[in-house]
């Protein structure tokens, strides 16, 4: 197993899915993980379920202000923050053309911006003691195209590239900046749009050469290796997790 013994991770959207499943796994493999949500509750929930001294907290990854204070009670209660998750995200499903600019801002200030107020939030710490993990979930919506995700599959694109550019920027400070590019995955977006069209979520399942939708399981995996010391060489990657759907 890939260990991360001693090591202090923050994962934003963790009180559920994908980011729920990267806590567990980052407990099961000995960090102390700093479980961060919109729904704060929820946050302190999933963190109870967990080994260790982890402990929940509410965010709002739109507004920096907030994400400082967070990260400031993170540092109290924890210590410092070694290794990032930037999970937080929403979607919804819809024509472009159908969809309203207050909707665009909404997806683009939680899934992108929020993104680069976190990762902000923690270099300055990360850059002082030269060693740091950040790992990004984007989408392989933002490496392919998604109909039906038009402005999600924009920001997933950005955050690839933001990844790219930063790991560039950390690489001569111990700090690596890597991308995981789920594909469909069984959360409750997915569910919420099959139980609309069953006919939807068998196709992708007949789509995906593996012939089954993902699980936050299969996506935890490639997060804890990203964190993990073996990937110290690794900077800058993005790794698809899909069953095949999308092969590089």
């Amino acid at each position: 197993m890939m260990r991360l013994e001693g090591r202090i991770a923050m994962v934003t959207g963790g009180a559920g899915g994908i980011g729920r499943a990267i806590c567990r796994h980052f407990a099961e493999a000995g960090a102390t993980v700093a479980v961060c949500d919109l729904d704060g509750v929820g946050a302190q929930a999933v963190a109870a379920t967990l080994p260790g001294l982890s402990a929940g907290f509410a965010i709002d990854v739109r507004d920096s202000a907030v994400v400082a204070e967070t990260v400031n009670a993170i540092r109290e209660r924890l210590g410092e923050i070694e290794i990032l998750v930037n999970n937080a995200g929403i979607d919804t499903i819809e024509k472009f053309v159908d969809s309203t600019e207050r909707r665009w801002r909404a997806v683009v200030e939680v899934n992108y911006l929020g993104t680069v107020i976190v990762s902000r939030a923690v270099l300055d710490s990360m850059i002082e003691r030269r060693w740091g993990r950040i790992i990004n979930i984007g989408s392989d919506a933002g490496r392919v195209g998604s109909s039906g995700e038009v402005v999600y599959s924009g920001t997933k694109g950005a955050i690839v590239a933001f990844s790219k550019a930063l790991a560039r920027e950390m690489a001569t400070q111990g700090i690596t900046v890597n991308t995981v590019c789920p594909g469909p995955t069984d959360t409750a977006l997915l569910k919420k749009v099959a139980d609309a069209s069953q006919g939807m979520h068998d196709a992708l399942a007949r789509a995906i050469p593996m012939k089954r939708i993902g699980t936050p399981d299969d996506i935890a995996p490639a997060v804890t290796f990203f964190a993990s010391d073996g990937a110290s060489y690794v900077t800058g990657q993005t790794l698809s997790v899909s069953g095949g759907l999308t092969m590089v």
